[in-house]
């Protein structure tokens, strides 16, 4: 089934235990360094907040997964699969996880990011987020050796007053 543009609509859900292959396959396809299973069924475990974007054929096309902690949301991990990657995808699940944060009454959204990803970098600053600082060593990286995270923030009021052009995105 085709939308008028000619591009299957996308759907978000929650993420669930039998989502856990499919989100497994684009940890692996994505990253070098991967989140493992059990860091996934524990996220899960615990009640953090997961959903999946898949077309209508049921492809995964990315997923969040994030934290609630006191008057704050923690991203942990936003991917797009790497095949679907370039279209706005990434967007789309940002605008999922504020939407998340405000509809739990979170007033700021956290999260790191490698200090050598600038695209993913660019992409959070143009939605609002600041550098507020530097976890060192804080990734693994090639050859035994670790990656500094640059910690962003989204702005209470930034993550109060929402984009309604971003948070509409339909299909990124």
């Amino acid at each position: 089934m085709s939308s008028v543009l000619g591009v299957e609509p996308l759907v978000l859900a929650p993420m669930g235990i039998a989502d856990l292959d499919r989100v497994m396959a684009i940890e692996n396809q994505a990253y070098a360094f991967p989140w493992t299973r059990g860091n996934l069924v524990d996220s899960l475990a615990a009640g953090y907040l997961a959903q999946v974007l898949q077309d209508a054929g049921g492809e995964l096309v990315g997923y969040y997964v994030a934290m609630p902690g006191v008057d704050e949301l923690h991203l942990l991990n936003l991917t797009v699969a790497p095949a679907w990657q370039g279209r706005g995808h990434g967007w789309r699940l940002l605008a999922a996880v504020e939407t998340a944060a405000r509809r739990h009454g979170l007033a700021t959204l956290w999260l790191e990011v490698r200090a050598g990803n600038e695209r993913a970098q660019q992409m959070y600053r143009k939605r609002g987020f600041v550098a507020s600082g530097i976890r060192r060593s804080y990734y693994p990286a090639p050859g035994q050796q670790r990656e500094d995270a640059l910690v962003m923030c989204l702005p209470a009021q930034t993550l109060a007053g929402g984009d309604g052009e971003r948070d509409s995105l339909d299909a990124g």
